[in-house]
């Protein structure tokens, strides 16, 4: 016989007992994080872009992929409010660095593709086309991934929570960066003891009620 479901918080969508949602910063900021998202990848509890967009007050998340094929919204992503950034490897990409950042002159609305590097990649490819004005960035290599719940294949790959961070490190500082990447540690900690890959004794954080 199976074991009952267990409840997710709808929230964080981890089990409800492992819930984050208490360790989820909110941080105010000049940056506009648009996560582009496909709808059956924000239900994954594995699904990082959605604990990005909780941190952030600022931020909003444009599904593509829906059933009723409704398309991805792309409408007032080149208004002059922003400088708006595409976070992508292309040929255009130009490393985030702190000169880049410091030439700006209003904030910026940073697009994210979210999914696997090839999903990521190929959205990022037709957001250029659909969006020929925005500039196009990608994260200087430095650190490797920390994330562990997926398995990735390209070198310079990482979780769409950790490029958001790292990017906003340059953007916002890093105390920022930090933040963020405190709960998102508490998260795959818990979601890695959930499946057996590590002890309660081990877990960021630790287990909530132990």
């Amino acid at each position: 016989m199976h074991s009952p479901l267990k409840l997710r918080c709808p929230r964080c969508v981890l089990h409800a007992e492992l819930c984050v949602c208490q360790d989820i910063p909110r941080l105010e900021l000049a940056t506009r994080v648009v996560l582009m998202i496909h709808a059956v990848e924000i239900k994954k509890p594995s699904n990082t872009g959605r604990l990005a967009h909780l941190c952030l007050p600022n931020s909003e998340v444009r599904l593509r992929g829906e059933r009723d094929g409704t398309p991805l919204d792309l409408s007032g992503l080149e208004d002059e409010h922003y400088e708006t950034w595409l976070l992508t490897l292309s040929d255009r990409s130009e490393e985030i660095t702190p000169e880049l950042v410091a030439g700006l002159t209003k904030p910026v609305r940073l697009l994210v593709p979210d999914g696997t590097w090839s999903q990521a990649s190929r959205l990022g490819s037709k957001l250029a086309k659909q969006l020929p004005s925005v500039k196009h960035v990608k994260l200087k290599a430095s650190k490797p991934s920390e994330y562990r719940l997926r398995t990735e294949h390209h070198p310079d790959g990482m979780a769409t929570f950790e490029a958001i961070a790292r990017a906003l490190g340059y953007l916002e500082g890093a105390p920022v960066q930090e933040a963020m990447e405190r709960v998102f540690k508490i998260m795959t900690d818990r979601v890695m003891y959930t499946r057996g890959k590590m002890s309660a004794d081990d877990v960021s954080g630790g287990i909530p009620g132990r």
